[in-house]
């Protein structure tokens, strides 16, 4: 295979404080194609305390601009007046906002996203009334650049869903490559919890669902006192302000544990403690952590929505239930968690599911596809 020069193209990379899945998934596709023999490049954002050029696990990684739209501008500035490499193939990554490549690439272009944003732009953090700014524009006009920019760029993404809903917005279905994304599981040794155990694991912002994972707390609380919560995840220190003056006013203080943001290790031992992971997020690309929970024999209660009814196999690995239905999260969580012959029987499943996904295998079907350029 023909070794390639390629450049990233995403808003956050590694070390970022607010990375996420998304973020993880570029990497371990990017050091993959290092290791394979090709020169990879990302171009990221900055922040507080980051190195603006350094090398990790073999991908150059620069940073400039900041946040949206900042980093869109500052890429279109270095790749065009900037001195870099020439490159063979850009990798535009979408988070919400894409790099709009095919306005001043020429070169051989490669989407890729985890999900479109669709309602998601009605939960972003600005205050009120500007909030309004990106929910509005963000819904008026997403569709349309897909259909206009990128209707003839390849796609690579996730999930079943979100390449339904591309070839709703006029992707061709040639067009996008499906590759899942794998897990980086670590082995640990642990028992459950004597008590049941419900966690939420992620960042802490309304779009993942927090809010109504604190709602949930509260009513299997109320049936049950016995059980105990815990939030593992990092957020904003005012919103987090927020949740707990919503979970004072449920008096869930000395029942629910706050973990903060934790390392790989405790991550997969939390998990693989708790009884059951509660995902309420309303749209993912795939649900990463629920394969991490599966992979670690934690069943997962989720909504029925684009990413989460790909990554969890419902009456198999876990139950979904209706998008925004918190009495149907509730029933679903109690039903499993104490019925011991259904949880063993999900339990099972839910492990042999998780070890479906590898990032080898990932990044082995990632190779092939840059083989076809």
């Amino acid at each position: 295979m023909r070794k390639q020069k390629i450049l990233i193209l995403s808003w956050r990379g590694p070390g970022h404080p607010n990375a996420g899945g998304a973020e993880l998934s570029t990497h371990e596709h990017a050091k993959a194609w290092v290791k394979a023999g090709h020169s990879v490049t990302l171009f990221t954002s900055y922040f507080r305390g980051g190195k603006r050029e350094e090398f990790i696990d073999g991908v150059k990684i620069i940073r400039k601009g900041y946040g949206v739209f900042g980093v869109q501008i500052a890429a279109f500035i270095w790749y065009i007046f900037g001195k870099h490499m020439k490159f063979n193939l850009v990798v535009d990554q979408f988070h919400g906002i894409p790099f709009f490549t095919p306005l001043y690439v020429r070169i051989k272009k490669l989407a890729f996203i985890h999900e479109v944003a669709k309602e998601v732009w009605w939960f972003n953090p600005w205050p009120v009334p500007f909030n309004l700014i990106p929910a509005v524009i963000g819904t008026l006009f997403e569709r349309f650049i897909f259909t206009i920019l990128y209707r003839k760029i390849p796609f690579m993404t996730v999930s079943e869903s979100t390449k339904k809903e591309l070839v709703k917005w006029g992707i061709p279905k040639g067009n996008i490559t499906i590759i899942h994304n794998g897990a980086s599981v670590i082995n640990v040794k642990v028992q459950k919890e004597n008590r049941n155990t419900a966690i939420y694991l992620g960042v802490l912002t309304k779009d993942k669902g927090i809010e109504d994972v604190i709602k949930v707390f509260d009513l299997i609380n109320r049936r049950d006192s016995s059980w105990q919560f815990w939030i593992v995840g990092k957020g904003n220190p005012g919103y987090l302000n927020c949740l707990n003056r919503k979970i004072r006013k449920f008096n869930l203080g000395s029942k629910i544990r706050f973990w903060g943001f934790v390392d790989q290790k405790k991550k997969f031992e939390l998990l693989a403690r708790a009884h059951i992971l509660i995902n309420p997020s309303i749209r993912e690309g795939w649900g990463l952590v629920n394969i991490e929970a599966n992979s670690v024999g934690t069943p997962v209660v989720a909504y029925n929505v684009p990413g989460c009814k790909d990554s969890v196999k419902n009456g198999f690995s876990g139950l979904l239930s209706e998008g925004g239905n918190i009495g149907a999260l509730v029933s679903n969580t109690i039903k499993l968690v104490c019925s011991k012959r259904e949880y063993n029987r999900i339990q099972k499943n839910a492990i042999s599911w998780g070890k479906r996904f590898s990032w080898l295998k990932a990044t082995e079907e990632s190779l092939k596809l840059l083989e076809s350029f």
